[in-house]
């Protein structure tokens, strides 16, 4: 076997078609199906079932991708290295964020990640956890940043950041509330929360489950700069990740209320599609964002909260 083989092979597997996999390989569907069958004859193994959905891998192929595809990138990498190592990143990729993230930090995350790599394009959108992962499967994003879930996922995942989710009100609000703030405390307060589609609001919903107790959510609204609006100037509540009212913590017209008793927390990870492993361009943008996640939870850490 070659290497030209084995790309050839990551093609179709990761592509599920013959005709995208000789697109993205910029080659002809006889020379590309040729190889394949070659490799297969030399492994003794078939490696593809034609089906109506397209090439589906078998059990031999599924073992032959997590066998070969590192070894394709660690050489991509190896050659990026040997011929400059300061050759500029370059490439494109596409990112999804839940609102929370895309709020708090996407802008200074795009601008720190423009500098560092002006050769990289950005393509960045927001959206429901659900959605967003459902976009890494069918390979309209390169990975997604989201909520974790409650069920284990079938997607490679990175840990950002763990946070609490707290209590927040108005900077003038008459509740007078604890600090801190018992999670049974809620049921008494008028709530804006997120709806039901939103992962954060499963968080709360389930923990509200677990203790057996009924909130009283007036309102629900998925928007975060329209929830922080509304809260600034009533006597409403929400309960949300403190970075994504940053702004309004920071310039002192929100207060934020930590919450126990059972503690509300969220986990922020990033997910991506196991046939597509993260470029060198995806893994570098990761770790910018995830730097700025943890230095906006560090400020609002040290600012205080209630």
């Amino acid at each position: 076997m070659d290497l030209r083989q084995l790309g050839y092979f990551i093609s179709l597997f990761e592509e599920g078609s013959t005709t995208r996999a000789a697109r993205r390989m910029n080659v002809v569907q006889p020379a590309l199906s040729m190889q394949i069958a070659k490799l297969e004859d030399e492994l003794g193994r078939k490696l593809f079932d034609r089906t109506s959905q397209g090439m589906v891998p078998t059990s031999a192929g599924e073992i032959a991708y997590r066998l070969f595809a590192p070894i394709l990138r660690d050489l991509s990498e190896a050659k990026q290295q040997i011929v400059s190592r300061s050759s500029a990143v370059s490439g494109r990729i596409a990112v999804g964020l839940v609102a929370s993230v895309a709020t708090s930090v996407l802008a200074r995350s795009l601008s720190a990640f423009a500098r560092q790599y002006p050769e990289v394009e950005v393509s960045a959108c927001d959206g429901y956890s659900s959605s967003l992962i459902e976009s890494v499967r069918a390979g309209s994003l390169d990975f997604a940043i989201v909520n974790k879930g409650r069920r284990r996922s079938d997607l490679p995942a990175i840990d950002m950041l763990d946070e609490e989710m707290v209590a927040v009100t108005s900077a003038g609000s008459t509740h007078n509330l604890s600090s801190p703030l018992m999670f049974r405390d809620l049921a008494k307060l008028p709530l804006i929360l997120p709806s039901k589609r939103n992962g954060l609001r499963l968080i709360i919903d389930k923990i509200a489950e677990n203790e057996d107790i009924d909130l009283s959510i007036r309102l629900e609204v998925d928007a975060v700069a329209t929830v922080e609006e509304l809260v600034r100037s009533s006597e409403w509540v929400t309960v949300l990740p403190a970075i994504a009212v940053g702004r309004g913590l920071s310039e002192g017209a929100l207060r934020a209320h930590r919450i126990v008793a059972p503690r509300v927390t969220r986990q922020i990870i990033c997910v991506h599609n196991p046939r597509r492993p993260l470029s060198a361009a995806a893994r570098l943008f990761v770790e910018v964002l995830t730097a700025e996640l943890v230095a906006a939870a560090e400020i609002l850490r040290a600012q205080g909260v209630d």
